[in-house]
């Protein structure tokens, strides 16, 4: 009787720890994480994707396995990540600016993709509308207002008549943004006048084409650009064209100002949406998000060595002065 009670006591114990070994399987969750390129925006939203996963008891070497590439500026590159991405069948792909978003969308419909800093999700064929678009795809946009972008290079540089804009025409967030400050700056009797760099290496000398054709120089979150930026602070410094952005950590790089989103926060708004696929929820019944949490930073310092005093008013109104 002691023996068959043994048995029985032991069958169950095995069985025990095998539902528990199988219920420890399950919850094992697998993330990729692919962005264009590295730049402190970039990677400001990976780590805040990676917070939010921990803050929700996801944490990669114990219940999470978690794999990061950079496609480091080519396309190319972006392509092969997404393909091999797909083939190690993850729970979910995070797609970081729109270059690896579109790899990644192009490559997949079964595997949730989860987007992020992304202009217009929809412009770039990553989503047929904002709303919950059905499919395997949704997100976080860093869309700003770009009328409050003009109307923060009117306060830097109240005189300004031809604002110059280098960035990438194969990048679909800036040709957007091209569009439609083409229709805004008119407006104000402002002219836009554009200068291209299809590629980090190409954004020096775009921004030298500039001097001596524009009163200020604008920058979106263009990538190239973005990953480049000390070259166009060196132009800025030396022509003393003062350089607004739309990125607050190029502020901290030498742009005069920006009004932008903080993209650690953008991150962990990612990462929100991919824990809720974690736990089961279909991506095509998610809407995309965008972030209205827009920060003021300003340099005293960047617009001193571009010939630029700041107003008063503006230096009280900034969240941030970069010292």
């Amino acid at each position: 009787m002691l023996a068959n009670k043994f048995k029985l006591g032991l069958g169950a114990a095995l069985l025990a720890a095998t539902l528990a070994s199988n219920m420890a399987f399950a919850e094992e969750k697998f993330v990729a994480i692919t962005a264009i390129v590295e730049h402190p925006a970039l990677d400001s939203v990976r780590d805040g994707v990676i917070e939010a996963l921990e803050k929700n008891g996801y944490t990669d070497g114990k219940n999470l396995e978690l794999k990061y590439q950079s496609a480091q500026g080519n396309t190319g590159t972006a392509a092969q990540i997404a393909r091999q991405f797909i083939g190690d069948k993850p729970d979910a792909i995070v797609a970081i600016a729109t270059p690896s978003a579109q790899a990644v969308v192009a490559a997949t419909k079964q595997i949730p993709v989860v987007y992020s800093a992304v202009t217009d999700p929809v412009a770039a064929q990553l989503v047929s509308t904002v709303e919950a678009a059905g499919g395997n795809v949704t997100g976080v946009s860093d869309v700003l207002e770009l009328e409050k972008q003009v109307d923060l290079i009117k306060r830097v540089v109240p005189n300004a008549k031809k604002v110059g804009m280098v960035y990438n025409p194969g990048e679909a967030n800036s040709a957007v943004v091209v569009k439609r400050l083409q229709e805004l700056l008119p407006k104000e009797g402002m002219e836009l006048i554009e200068a291209s760099a299809p590629r980090s290496v190409d954004v020096g000398a775009a921004a030298r084409s500039l001097i001596g054709k524009v009163d200020v120089i604008y920058t979106n979150t263009d990538n190239n650009v973005v990953s480049a930026y000390e070259a166009l602070v060196k132009v800025g410094n030396e022509a003393d064209i003062p350089l607004i952005a739309s990125d607050t950590d190029s502020v901290k790089r030498g742009a005069i100002a920006a009004l932008g989103i903080n993209y650690k926060d953008l991150g962990i708004q990612t990462g929100e949406i991919v824990v809720r696929i974690l736990k089961g929820e279909n991506p095509g019944t998610i809407p995309s998000q965008t972030s209205s949490k827009l920060e003021l930073y300003v340099n005293p310092a960047a617009a001193k060595n571009q010939g630029i005093e700041l107003p008063e008013d503006l230096l009280k109104s900034a969240a941030v002065i970069v010292e």
